[in-house]
């Protein structure tokens, strides 16, 4: 197969791809703004609507070794996957007839329902990106991959609040499931092979299965690194939107409260997009993954010292442009140091982790938000350096299972990658 070729093949997979993750990730951030619009409208209830968005969000966490453990198991991927993805849409359309009309327990375990199925909207799709992509070109997939979940971010909330203005609620939640329905029916096309018995996979699943990818988590050095600093700098930014509503009294600016977030997405999509186009590196992604962490610090310090708004909001672009780098680089390190046979899970839980830290941070800034706006953000900023410093200390502190990798140039998933590349 000639260079052209390949990167004609390996664009149009990417291309097909991207049709399955952009849809269904639209509709996961949509959906969060979409229930909550529906109960107010439905019931008057905002804690029903919370409640609706947690029974979403909680699951994430809990169904993603599950999920994960299938996902690397199961032979026929693209029919669980759509499964799956089809499960998460349907949930949400029966979630937007029921709401208001049926009791709240059967809308909570039917929108909770379509949450099991969710680590597989995320880190669960992303973790397919090694079987269509070649190796040298991950790099570059894994950037461009990072931009669908800023664009979801971005885009998913506008497009909910946009349909529920113009058509009402339950109409958008319906809109948006169809949209991760679709991405069901996308994904049965994606060209993935089905498993073989010799690739190495056993189809059965025991329960010591389930904590395989943690122990990955705990003893593979770059995963390590990686997971828990990343997980611990998401403290930060889950923070962001209580911390941001703040700004917006402290300035006098109603739209800052969504505008500043908007701006920190912005530059995370800008950032994606540079490193996609020049990739810093190929072997070491959990070096930009700490850098980034370590940089996206410093302009929040600097906001603290209560400049301008317009100040303010070129620093959370800079902030934000230096997570795009740190997302693309973290997918990077888990395809590269996963073993083969607990990739998804890998990718399941990481997703999962950063989610509940994000959560967490965004409840402990409910909780101190007395404190001020300055040291919220100095707060914010210490959480990245000490994220930074905790995965520089779990990076370079090697166990006998980080002596297992060590030994290969690659990681885990080095001689898997070559050979893709070699068939390709």
């Amino acid at each position: 197969m000639t260079t052209d070729a390949a990167s004609a093949t390996a664009a149009f997979r990417l291309t097909h791809y991207l049709g399955v993750a952009v849809p269904a990730r639209l509709a996961d951030e949509g959906a969060r703004i979409g229930l909550v619009l529906l109960a107010l409208e439905r019931t008057d209830s905002a804690g029903l609507g919370g409640a609706l968005v947690a029974a979403l969000m909680i699951p994430h966490v809990v169904a993603a070794p599950v999920l994960g453990a299938v996902a690397d198991r199961v032979r026929r991927r693209r029919l669980f996957h759509a499964s799956c993805l089809l499960a998460y849409g349907l949930g949400l359309a029966a979630t937007a007839v029921v709401v208001g009309r049926a009791p709240a327990g059967l809308a909570l375990a039917l929108v909770a329902a379509a949450g099991c199925c969710a680590p597989l909207v995320t880190g669960g799709l992303t973790s397919l990106l090694g079987e269509l992509v070649p190796a040298d070109r991950l790099s570059r997939a894994f950037s461009i991959d990072s931009t669908s979940y800023n664009l979801a971010g971005i885009c998913g909330p506008a497009l909910a609040a946009a349909l529920s203005a113009a058509a009402g609620p339950d109409t958008a939640l319906v809109a948006l499931g169809a949209a991760g329905a679709i991405a069901g029916l996308v994904m049965l096309t994606l060209p993935l092979a089905p498993r073989t018995g010799g690739a190495g996979h056993d189809a059965r699943l025991r329960p010591a299965d389930l904590a395989t990818g943690l122990l990955e988590l705990l003893r593979n050095p770059p995963l390590r690194a990686v997971t828990w600093s990343s997980s611990a700098g998401q403290i930060g930014v889950g923070a962001l939107p209580v911390l941001t509503a703040l700004l917006a009294q402290q300035y006098g600016a109603g739209w800052a409260a969504g505008g500043l977030m908007t701006a920190f997405a912005a530059g995370a999509l800008a950032g994606s997009l540079i490193y996609a186009v020049r990739p810093w590196t190929d072997t070491h992604p959990e070096r930009v993954v700490l850098g980034c962490l370590a940089a996206t610090g410093l302009p929040l310090a600097l906001a603290a010292t209560k400049p301008a708004l317009s100040a303010t909001t070129a620093l959370f672009v800079l902030a934000g442009a230096c997570t795009g780098p740190l997302f693309s680089a973290l997918l990077a390190a888990r395809e590269r140091y996963a073993p083969s046979g607990v990739r998804t899970q890998i990718f399941t839980l990481g997703a999962g982790l950063k989610s509940t830290a994000a959560a967490g941070g965004a409840a402990a800034a409910g909780v101190v938000s007395g404190a001020g706006t300055s040291a919220l953000l100095l707060a914010i900023a210490a959480c990245q350096v000490l994220a930074t410093l905790l995965g520089a200390a779990l990076l370079t502190h090697r166990g006998t299972a980080g002596a297992k990798h060590a030994g290969r140039p690659g990681g885990a998933a080095a001689p898997e990658a070559a050979n893709r590349k070699s068939r390709t």
